[in-house]
């Protein structure tokens, strides 16, 4: 990968990709109750009437307001609205309204979060594994959307199982673990580039990424607090803290909002026409100049797939724009979320990860299989992911043991872990320092296996 001298903004629209969502009136109207303890008649007059400022809230009647705007009640309720506007915003017409300095078109980067494990689902969201990761994977496959990449987005299943709940937790359950475990061993493939829900991270998953995942696009640091009740106060997404600059840093083992000396990179990402944490004209200059200053900057925001992103998107290339004529001799570059933090943070890769798995039967007990994992160069983290699924279809995550090897990592199949009898496939997978990530998946019953490098460009 050629690194540019050039002074130059990397544009980076991350999309928290989560599929179709309706919500019946009432539904606004509860969540109003629920948020601002607001409770009026819902009906279609009322709504307008609040979406106009029609009824006095006092200090809440802005803020109120922008809850319930007209974009904010708006979504795309089925498969069929998010094909009409992918149809529309991926086109070559529209990807290059505004080509970026060296002639490219926007890209988009498909953050896909698995509706699994909810037993209420008022929203209508569409359920069950790989269901969103499956349709953006599928629109890669269009020469039309080669410069798009996936990756990886995940909301915590709350103990209320709701599925329009919020929740902050990330191991309450096994939930995390086995959606993993099930890309690995059903889809051949493992992230290294993260957006979390609700803009939203924890101790615990500060070092849940801390071992597997290089790249963290969750920074929403700004200027601000946020006017809203219900994310207001650091209850989500809580970055008051965090460094407001248009690149990354390290965070801290115990507190992720401040630099510290952790392995992964976390990037700034504000949201797009928002009702809290929205990128603004200002925001977009100060990556401008930062870039002037620095040479580098990346520039990352965020929306969801199941509103209309035309008009967010065109709301933001305008700040684009205005800002490059302020700052001529910076350039910008529509960017993946990997080429932008490997060229920003002038990463230069030297080597394939090399994973390799072998099994070998145990010296003493016949019953027993070891399986030896080993890389040909350094990983991200202190190991690779295990995924295993047995033959009655549950899947399952480990720890491996530590060889003395360097790079080298063991696994014993047994009665006390699995017998390797019971096992229907192994999944390995890793990522290194640079965003590319390799996975194994070995197939017990045929004694084959398959690997898959991602992020490799």
């Amino acid at each position: 990968m050629t690194m540019e001298k050039e002074r130059i903004v990397y544009i980076v629209h991350c999309v928290d990709t989560e599929g179709p969502l309706s919500e019946s009136l009432a539904g606004t109207f509860e969540r109003l109750r629920q948020i601002f303890g607001v409770d009026i008649e819902a009906t279609r007059e009322n709504l307008l009437k609040l979406q106009k400022g029609g009824f006095d809230l006092g200090n809440k009647t802005e803020e109120v307001m922008n809850l319930v705007g007209q974009k904010r009640v708006s979504f795309n309720e089925t498969w069929e609205d998010i094909d009409k506007m992918l149809n529309r915003i991926t086109s070559l017409s529209f990807r290059n309204m505004l080509p970026d300095s060296f002639g490219g078109g926007w890209v988009y980067n498909w953050f896909c979060v698995d509706h699994v494990g909810y037993d209420a689902n008022p929203r209508k969201r569409d359920m069950g594994d790989h269901r969103i990761f499956d349709y953006f994977s599928g629109l890669l496959e269009r020469d039309i959307n080669k410069k798009d990449r996936v990756y990886f987005h995940y909301h915590p299943l709350p103990y209320n199982k709701m599925a329009h709940s919020c929740a902050t937790f990330y191991f309450n359950q096994n939930h995390l673990f086995e959606i993993l475990a099930k890309k690995i061993i059903d889809r051949k493939w493992f992230p290294s580039v993260f957006r979390p829900g609700f803009h939203t991270i924890r101790p615990d998953s500060n070092w849940f990424l801390e071992q597997w995942m290089p790249f963290d696009y969750s920074n929403q640091a700004t200027a601000q607090d946020v006017l809203q009740p219900d994310a207001a106060d650091g209850r989500f997404g809580d970055w008051r803290r965090s460094p407001e600059i248009w690149g990354a840093y390290h965070p801290s083992h115990d507190d992720y909002q401040v630099e510290g000396r952790c392995r992964r990179w976390i990037f700034r990402c504000l949201n797009m026409e928002a009702r809290l944490r929205e990128l603004t004209q200002q925001d977009v200059d100060e990556a401008f100049r930062q870039a002037d200053k620095n040479m580098s900057s990346v520039l990352a925001f965020t929306d969801h797939d199941f509103r209309d992103m035309t008009l967010d998107i065109n709301k933001v290339r305008g700040m684009i724009e205005k800002a490059g004529k302020k700052w001529k001799k910076v350039e910008f570059r529509y960017s993946n979320a990997v080429e932008a933090a490997v060229r920003h943070l002038k990463l230069e890769r030297q080597a394939n990860i090399g994973l390799k798995v072998d099994f070998f039967k145990h010296a003493i007990s016949h019953d027993t299989i070891d399986m030896i994992v080993k890389t040909q160069s350094d990983i991200f983290g202190p190991q690779p992911f295990l995924a295993i699924k047995d033959k009655n279809g549950r899947y399952y995550y480990d720890n491996l043991d530590f060889a003395l090897e360097k790079n080298c990592w063991k696994y014993t199949f047994d009665w006390q872990t699995f017998p390797f009898e019971k096992i229907e496939k192994i999944g390995v997978a890793c990522a290194d320092k640079y965003g590319v990530c390799e996975v194994v998946v070995h197939d017990c019953d045929t004694d084959r296996a398959v690997k898959n490098i991602i992020n490799q460009d």
